[in-house]
């Protein structure tokens, strides 16, 4: 389980990004890996899985 901070997140678009609190990585969040709402400057739990491009963040919740 990972946490962070959500940088961005564009709720029609369905997209954004969560900053990790340990390596300041930026990885990507899709709605259809949300637990909870979220907003930007959310802090967050979440854990990653492969996608196409990349790490992406899944069963992310608000802390």
């Amino acid at each position: 389980m990972y946490t962070g901070t959500v940088k961005f997140f564009n709720e029609s678009k369905g997209f954004g990004f969560i900053v990790d609190n340990s390596s300041n990585e930026e990885i990507f969040v899709h709605v259809s890996g949300l637990i909870d709402n979220i907003r930007e400057g959310d802090k967050v739990t979440y854990t990653t899985e492969r996608g196409k491009k990349g790490m992406n963040a899944v069963d992310v919740k608000v802390a």
